[in-house]
């Protein structure tokens, strides 16, 4: 079995470090660098840096910025926003990124995911899924959750893992922010029913929160970031709890 991983989340906007609730309202939360380094001592297994504004804005991702903050980690690092192209990853790699995550590009052209794993290897290709519960279903969003698709979650999410996604990014947008826990209907629903691992994101809000995803899903990870960024939870105290309560995290 997989030990599970705590991952903070970066969302950058011009350079800084933000958080908002149901992607709406941001505020800022810091220097990306510092919190990565930060993130790094207290403990974190991972980090995800995502430009949040990239594709709204149809720009590209900061290979700068990426490379700064790759030159103060050594713990594995997922980039996203903005990304589209072959090359665009390469320069994200080569700037020191050891993933990369793609969400609206995926969708609009699910041939990139198996383009990337190809010429990368499904290992460093993460796609993320911004999932809403509308009348009674589950549907993907993009463009930073400002827009719905026609994609039921779990069609898109078995669909990825076919085309060579070597993990999933699932964020629950009616949870983002909101501090009422991880979506555990469908954190569950989508790791039992697909062999790539998954790392729920939105909601976290305690530590209690990481538990209840752990033991009720095949989740691999857990991703938060208000509660980190703002000190309401340490992440070392978070690890030496789960451990407490016999779930194996790195």
């Amino acid at each position: 079995m997989l030990k599970k991983r705590i991952i903070p989340c970066l969302d950058i906007k011009d350079g800084t470090t933000v958080k908002g609730i149901n992607f709406e309202g941001l505020r800022n939360a810091g220097d990306p660098v510092e919190l990565a380094k930060r993130y790094e001592k207290e403990g974190a297994d991972e980090l995800i840096f995502l430009d949040i504004t990239a594709t709204i804005e149809e720009r590209k991702t900061f290979a700068e910025l990426v490379k700064k903050i790759a030159q103060e980690l050594r713990i594995p690092f997922t980039v996203g926003g903005g990304i589209s192209t072959i090359e665009d990853v390469r320069k994200l790699l080569e700037a020191g990124a050891d993933k990369i995550s793609i969400n609206s590009s995926a969708v609009k052209n699910p041939k990139l995911i198996s383009d990337l794993a190809r010429e990368f290897g499904s290992q460093c290709i993460v796609v993320a899924i911004d999932t809403k519960f509308i009348n009674g279903a589950d549907w993907v969003h993009v463009k930073g959750g400002r827009e719905i698709t026609d994609l039921k979650t779990l069609d898109w999410s078995i669909k990825s893992e076919q085309l060579g996604a070597g993990e999933i990014l699932l964020t629950s947008m009616d949870g983002d922010g909101t501090k009422n826990g991880f979506d555990l209907r469908i954190t569950k629903l989508i790791s039992e029913s697909i062999n790539i691992p998954v790392i729920a994101s939105g909601g976290a809000g305690k530590m209690e929160d990481f538990e209840a995803v752990f033991n009720q899903t095949k989740a691999t990870g857990a991703l938060a970031a208000s509660i980190f960024h703002f000190g309401e939870v340490q992440i070392q105290d978070l690890k030496n709890n789960l451990k407490y309560k016999k779930i194996a995290v790195r």
